[in-house]
């Protein structure tokens, strides 16, 4: 079964963009809240990931994975694939 992922992002963001493209080289559909002007989903990260200070964080099924770098260590050590459930 496929894990529910989700990704904070901002505008014009690299990291963003590449934590995005892995997803998606996965097949994977995850839910996108962009929280450029901040508001209701930038406080939610924060609730969530209180040490979050940069975008994006990805969570897997809930579990907070951290930003890019994080994800893409995951996906050399090939854990990735198991999380994600593909």
């Amino acid at each position: 079964m496929a894990a529910k992922v989700e990704i904070y992002t901002k505008m014009f963001c690299g990291y963003c963009s590449r934590a995005k493209r892995l997803l998606d080289s996965k097949g994977v559909d995850y839910l996108e809240y962009d929280i450029t002007m901040g508001g209701e989903k930038a406080a939610e990260m924060r609730s969530r990931k209180p040490d979050a200070r940069t975008v994006p964080q990805v969570f897997i099924d809930d579990v907070a994975i951290g930003g890019s770098d994080d994800l893409a260590a995951l996906e050399r050590a090939g854990k990735l694939d198991s999380l994600l459930g593909v």
